[in-house]
């Protein structure tokens, strides 16, 4: 599992987690606590987490750590649309290691591709889908077919 953390201001290093299953203890440990803690702070006081509602990320352990931080995190309703703007840089992230004439053989080489791409992400393209967030939502808003519930 790979995490990473956008702003209009920056972007986080790209974390690469070890193999096993992300339990909420591990998301605790290994993200909340040494990652998005201190960009919170690096960001300010607009900061909001943006996060779905996997286990780990709902579990009381991990919401009892962002509250007692002052890390506020945004209702995520079940059954929405996942407009994220992070989907949007995973799937060019996905596109661009699939379109290299020599694929990643190993778990390593994986997670060095990974980063490197990651980091080649140019922040305008992370502006770009973060302020095309109301026209997104207004547009998934419209739609004639119940895709998610409304907060």
């Amino acid at each position: 599992m790979v995490w990473g953390g956008i702003s209009l201001g920056g972007s986080t290093a790209l974390h690469v987690l070890a193999r096993g299953s992300l339990t909420a203890i591990r998301y605790r440990d290994e993200i909340l606590r040494p990652l998005v803690r201190p960009y919170a702070g690096a960001v300010g006081p607009g900061f909001l987490l943006m996060q779905d509602n996997a286990r780990p990320h709902v579990a009381r352990v991990c919401q009892q750590f962002l509250q007692e931080e002052g890390v506020d995190a945004m209702d995520w309703p079940a059954r929405s649309p996942d407009l994220n703007p992070i989907e949007h840089i995973w799937d060019v992230m996905s596109r661009s290691i699939h379109q290299r004439h020599v694929a990643p053989q190993t778990v390593q080489e994986l997670a060095d591709a990974l980063v490197q791409v990651w980091e080649e992400i140019p922040q305008e393209t992370i502006r770009h889908l973060i302020r095309s967030m109301p026209r997104r939502c207004r547009e998934a808003t419209h739609t004639t077919e119940p895709h998610f519930d409304l907060f």
